[in-house]
């Protein structure tokens, strides 16, 4: 794949498809092209959180949207796969932040909607959607609600029902598919893609979340993995320090990634 309309293309068709889209999140170009390397990988996804941590930013747009856009773009040039850009609430404009993503390489976002007013969330997808249309890309929006997130002090029937009434009007306004982050089981996630529709609900595959088999056997379109990736690597990377500094060595068998 070489344009961006094949892989606009692709990412499209790869939430649609029955087998389930797995995207395993990375943060800088090195990350991306372990990654990309991996037979198993179709498609890639950033993690804003993971992407502002690398230059010191906590997460929540505290990073500049120019250094975002800049890194996301790097990502998609050095990848032959089509990559999904995580861009937070799209940076005070969610339309001019998906345009200039675009402009980038890069093929589908996350856009969430910080449990703001539906109607204005509603809007942040429409202006996403529009701003691609005019782009001639068709991307792959993936509309995500914090009903779960941010609706901790709620009951769990108010945030099933709140995400689905939130899901189903982003669908109606042009989004591809409803991200749904939380830590829930079989019912919730069964309830949710009841609600919002069949291979139209992606979720974060964390603990506690059912297995890749089951949440495709259940419906679900895609799961990422978030900053928990990048967790990971700064894990074994402590480790390994820790070893060093008692008084180990390495291990054999590291591979030249880098």
């Amino acid at each position: 794949m070489t344009s961006i309309a094949e892989r606009a293309t692709e990412l499209r068709r790869l939430h649609t498809d029955p087998e389930l889209l797995q995207v395993v999140n990375v943060w800088d170009v090195v990350s991306a092209r372990a990654v990309a390397a991996l037979p198993g990988t179709k498609a890639l996804a950033t993690a804003s959180h993971s992407i502002a941590a690398t230059f010191g930013y906590e997460d929540g747009e505290h990073i500049p949207v120019e250094l975002m856009l800049d890194m996301v773009g790097r990502i998609a040039r050095a990848v032959d796969v089509p990559v999904s850009a995580d861009l937070e609430a799209g940076y005070g404009d969610a339309g001019e932040t998906i345009r200039r993503a675009i402009g980038e390489g890069i093929v589908g976002a996350n856009l969430e909607d910080q449990l703001k007013p539906l109607d204005e969330s509603v809007a942040a997808v429409r202006a996403s959607v529009a701003a691609a249309d005019a782009e001639g890309v068709p991307f792959a929006l993936n509309a995500r609600t914090d009903a779960f997130l941010r609706g901790r002090e709620r009951t769990l029937e108010v945030n099933v029902a709140d995400a689905i009434e939130r899901g189903r009007a982003y669908l109606d306004a042009g989004a591809t598919s409803v991200f749904v982050p939380g830590i829930f089981g079989e019912d919730v996630v069964r309830e949710l893609v009841s609600g919002i529709g069949e291979l139209k609900v992606t979720l974060i595959g964390l603990p506690g979340v059912p297995a890749p088999e089951r949440l495709q056997e259940l419906g679900v379109a895609r799961v990422s993995y978030g900053p928990t990736t990048q967790r990971v690597a700064l894990g074994a990377l402590q480790d390994l320090a820790t070893d060093l500094y008692l008084g180990g060595v390495l291990p054999d068998g590291i591979r030249p990634l880098n």
